[in-house]
């Protein structure tokens, strides 16, 4: 496959939400709550997040760790969005999809924010392993 997914429906409004949130966040813990409360209401990766209890807000607070590179700038420095759109095309890709899904978006954002998202998900009650147990039958 040499061109490149097209993300569905709900991958379209998800990256585009965030095109419009991720830029006000101060941290990279900030930017990962953000993609989670945008994500747990689409698609398949919606569907999964819900089925372990993700709820709107955290059950416990998140501490933001400012990333001392920043200097008090946007977070990440690079376009964060477009970052996870190609690394969700790749994913797709991978599994040898032409269209881009949520569950390849929250894949996406659990491998570029690392324990940045980990620590979001602890927050709401669940973790990476019970998240991807739940996202994973759909891709059977």
């Amino acid at each position: 496959m040499s061109t490149r997914p097209a993300p569905d429906l709900d991958a379209a409004m998800v990256l585009g939400m965030a095109s419009t949130a991720i830029p006000f966040a101060r941290s990279r813990s900030s930017q990962a709550e953000r993609w989670l409360r945008i994500l747990r209401l689409h698609g398949e990766a919606g569907t999964a997040l819900q089925a372990v209890g993700v709820s709107e807000a955290p059950l416990v607070g998140v501490a933001e760790h400012p990333d001392p590179a920043d200097g008090g700038e946007r977070p990440g420095g690079g376009d964060i969005v477009a970052s996870v759109g190609e690394t969700a095309a790749e994913l797709a890709r991978g599994r040898g999809a032409q269209t881009i899904t949520t569950r390849d978006i929250l894949r996406a954002v659990m491998d570029l924010y690392g324990s940045d998202f980990s620590e979001v998900l602890r927050a709401h009650g669940t973790d990476r392993d019970e998240v991807l147990d739940r996202l994973e039958p759909a891709t059977a």
